[in-house]
C-alpha cells in the first residue's frame, strides 16, 4: 500500500510514523526495562507461615492462659479483642463495660511486680526466616514490650548474650526487644532457628497473642533427586543433608543460616555436590561462583585471603561444568580461571613443595597442625593442576595444558617428602588433621587409598571426623573400596546428630560430645551435658555453634554417588556409569537429576548375593552398567 500510494499520501504516512514512533518506542522500551528490573530484583525465595508444634516451657504459668491456642493454625489476621468500652461504640449499652465472647482464641500473658510470664515454642524443625506475632485488644490500648529470642536448640533460645554461653547476635539478630502493637500484626527476624522464647517485659501489663507463627523463607524448588533403602536411618540422613543445603540456598549459597550467612567458597564443594544430586541445576551456584570471582580481583585470594579457597573455587567450577555441561557459562570465567592457574603455579617452590601464601587452611580441627596443613595443601594443589589440565583442554590452550601437567608432576614428586614430614608429627591416626590429610592424599592418588583407609580413615570409626572434611573422608573410603565402613561411619557420626534431635546437620560434631548429652529439642536436665551450650571449639564455641551448616551434607551426595551408584562420565551427564555398592543393604532406589530429566534407579540383592538393577534414563543419557 505504501509503495503504491500517491506521493502526497506517502508523505503523510512518513510524517505520521515519525510523529508516533518515538513515543511508542519509548513506551515499549520502558516496559521492557521494567521487566528486566523486575527480573533482576525478584526474590527467588518464598515465605511460608509455620505453626508451632508444642509448648516446651512456661515461666509464671499461673499468669498465662490458653497457651495451647498458639498451636492452632492461624490466618495472620488480627480480630477485635476481648474487652470493649461499649459506651464509645454503642450508646445503647448505657456506658457498661462487658466481657464478650472472643471472635478468636487468644493466649494471654499478664505481668505483675513479681511475675514475668514467658513461653518457649518449638516449630518442629530448623527454619530460616523470622516470626509473625498477631496481637489482640488488651484493656490499656497501649503497645507492649517483649523480649524475643531465637534458638537452634531449646537451650540457645533460653540463653543470654553475656559472653558466658557463647550466644551472639553475629550475622543475624537472634535476641532483641520489641514493641508489639495493640490489635495488630508484627513481623520480625532474619535468622536460623527452631525455637522461639517470648518474655513479657512491661509491669502490670496484659499481652494477648492470637498467633505466633514462624516465617520460613527459602526457595520453593523440587527435590529431583531421591534416595530410599531398607535402612530408615540412612534415608533420614540423606533427607537431612538435602534439607540442610536447601536452607542455605538463599540469595546465594551460604555456609549457615544463623551464623556465617556468607559465601565461603572453600566450604561450598560438598554443598555443590549435594545441589547436583538433589536439585540439579539451580542458579544459586553460578551466582555464588560469579560473586566470588567478581569481588576477588587477582592476585588476591578468595574469602579475604584463604589461598586454598581459590583452589576450591576452581574445583567447584569444574564439578558444576561436569554435571551440567554449560560451556558457554564456563567461558565467562575463562580469563579468570587461566590467570588463577598461572598464579597458583607461582606458589610452587623449586623443589616441588607448595608454598601458598595467604591464610593456610584446611578445616578448623586440623588448624593447629602445620604439617597436616602443608600435606593437605600439597594434595589440593595437585588436584587443582589436574583440573587445570581439563580447563586448558576445554579452552584449547595447549601451552596452559602442558604447564599444568608439568606443575602437577613437580608437586607429585615432592608429595612423599611432605607426607613423611606429616607422619613424623602425627600423634595418632585419628588425631585432628590426620584423617583430613589421609583423605585428600588418597583422593588425589598421592598415597594408596586402601593403605590410607587401613592406617587412618577406619581407625576407631568416626573418631577424628569433622562435618566438613567428613565428606572427603567418605570419598577416600570409597576409593579404597570400603563402602561398608563408610556406611557404618555415616550411621555412627551423622546418625548421632539425628538421635540428638537434629533436623539439619551441624557446623561441627565430635562423637566424644555424646556421653551424658541431652538432645537439642529439650531443656537440659540437671546433671546432663548441654551439647549445644557446653561443646564446640575454635570459632564456634557454645551457642555460637551453627546447627545448620551446608558443608555437613556430605552423606547425601555420597549415598547417591556410591550406594545408588551414579557416576558422571561426560559433561552434562551425557554418559553416566551406574555401579551400586549396597554394603549390608538389601535394596536401594532413587532418582538422579540430569539436564534432560531424572534417571530412575532400583537395585536389589538376591538370595545368592547378586544384585539386580533396573534403570530408566532419558534418551539423551547413555548409561553404562
Amino acid at each position: 500500500f505504501f509503495f503504491q500510494a500517491e506521493d502526497g499520501i506517502r508523505d503523510k504516512l512518513v510524517t505520521g510514523v515519525q510523529t508516533c514512533a518515538l513515543p511508542i518506542l519509548t513506551i515499549i522500551f520502558s516496559l521492557l526495562s521494567a521487566c528486566v528490573i523486575y527480573a533482576q530484583e525478584r526474590d527467588p525465595r518464598v515465605r511460608t507461615y509455620i505453626t508451632p508444634t508444642r509448648i516446651v516451657w512456661q515461666q509464671d504459668s499461673d499468669h498465662i492462659t490458653n497457651c495451647n491456642f498458639l498451636l492452632n493454625q492461624g490466618d495472620g489476621q488480627a480480630y477485635w479483642g476481648a474487652y470493649y468500652d461499649y459506651e464509645s461504640i454503642n450508646t445503647g449499652l448505657q456506658g457498661k463495660k462487658e466481657k464478650m465472647t472472643k471472635a478468636a482464641a487468644y493466649c494471654q500473658l499478664s505481668s505483675t511486680d513479681g511475675a514475668r510470664p514467658a513461653i518457649l515454642l518449638d516449630f518442629g524443625k530448623e527454619l530460616h526466616g523470622g516470626v509473625q506475632l498477631v496481637t489482640g485488644a488488651w484493656p490499656s490500648h497501649k503497645p507492649v514490650r517483649i523480649r524475643l529470642r531465637y534458638g537452634e536448640s531449646a537451650s540457645e533460645a533460653m540463653s543470654d548474650i553475656d559472653g558466658k554461653g557463647g550466644a551472639t547476635n553475629d550475622h543475624a539478630i537472634r535476641d532483641q526487644e520489641l514493641i508489639l502493637p495493640w490489635l495488630g500484626v508484627y513481623e520480625t527476624g532474619n535468622s536460623g532457628f527452631r525455637f522461639v522464647r517470648i518474655d513479657l517485659l512491661d509491669t502490670d501489663a496484659i499481652l494477648e497473642l492470637k498467633e505466633v507463627r514462624a516465617i520460613s523463607i527459602m526457595r520453593d524448588i523440587p527435590y529431583r533427586g531421591s534416595f530410599k533403602c531398607n535402612d530408615e536411618k540412612l534415608n533420614t540422613i540423606w533427607r537431612t543433608g538435602a534439607y540442610t543445603v536447601h536452607l542455605n540456598m538463599q540469595n546465594h549459597l551460604w555456609d549457615g543460616i544463623k551464623r556465617d550467612r556468607l559465601v565461603w567458597i572453600g566450604d561450598s564443594y560438598p554443598e555443590v555436590m549435594t545441589v547436583n544430586c538433589v536439585f540439579g541445576y539451580n542458579e544459586v551456584v553460578p551466582k555464588s561462583l560469579d560473586l566470588m570471582r567478581d569481588i576477588t580481583p587477582l592476585p588476591h585470594w578468595m574469602n579475604a585471603g584463604f589461598s586454598s579457597y581459590s583452589i576450591w573455587w576452581l574445583l567447584c567450577h569444574y564439578e558444576w561444568y561436569r554435571y551440567h555441561g554449560n560451556k558457554a557459562y564456563l567461558e565467562q570465567s575463562r580469563d579468570y580461571i587461566i590467570a588463577l592457574l598461572r598464579q597458583l603455579m607461582t606458589q610452587i617452590a623449586p623443589d616441588g613443595q607448595e608454598c601458598l601464601d595467604g591464610t593456610r587452611f584446611l578445616d578448623w580441627p586440623s588448624n593447629s597442625n602445620k604439617d597436616a596443613i602443608a600435606a593437605g595443601l600439597q594434595a589440593l594443589m595437585v588436584w587443582g593442576m589436574r583440573v587445570g589440565v581439563e580447563f586448558a583442554e576445554l579452552f584449547k590452550d595447549r601451552q596452559l595444558s602442558n604447564d599444568c601437567k608439568a606443575a602437577e608432576k613437580k608437586l607429585v614428586k615432592a608429595a612423599s617428602r611432605v607426607y613423611k614430614k606429616f607422619l613424623a608429627s602425627c600423634p595418632a591416626p585419628d588425631a585432628p588433621g590426620s584423617k583430613q590429610v589421609a583423605a585428600l592424599m588418597a583422593i588425589t592418588g598421592l598415597i594408596d587409598a586402601p593403605k590410607a583407609d587401613k592406617e587412618f580413615l577406619s581407625i576407631n570409626g568416626a573418631q577424628g571426623f569433622s562435618t566438613f572434611y567428613g565428606y572427603y573422608m567418605l570419598e577416600a573410603m570409597a576409593a579404597a573400596g570400603n563402602f561398608q565402613g563408610a556406611l557404618d561411619v555415616i550411621r555412627e557420626y551423622w546418625g548421632a546428630m539425628i538421635d540428638l534431635g537434629a533436623t539439619s546437620f551441624w557446623e561441627d560434631f565430635d562423637i566424644n560430645w555424646i556421653p551424658n548429652a541431652a538432645p537439642i529439642d529439650e531443656l537440659v536436665p540437671e546433671g546432663k551435658k548441654d551439647i549445644h551450650g557446653d561443646c564446640g571449639a575454635y570459632c564456634y564455641v557454645g551457642f555460637r555453634h551453627s546447627l545448620c551448616h551446608g558443608w555437613a551434607s556430605g552423606p547425601t551426595s555420597w549415598l547417591s554417588r556410591h550406594i545408588l551408584g551414579v557416576e558422571v562420565l561426560e559433561p552434562g551427564c551425557r554418559q553416566v556409569r551406574i555401579t551400586p555398592h549396597l554394603g549390608d543393604l538389601q535394596w536401594v532406589k532413587g532418582t538422579f537429576p540430569t539436564p534432560y530429566g531424572e534417571i530412575q534407579i532400583y537395585h536389589e540383592r538376591q538370595a545368592n548375593g547378586n544384585v539386580i538393577s533396573e534403570v530408566k534414563a532419558p534418551k539423551e543419557v547413555s548409561v553404562i552398567k
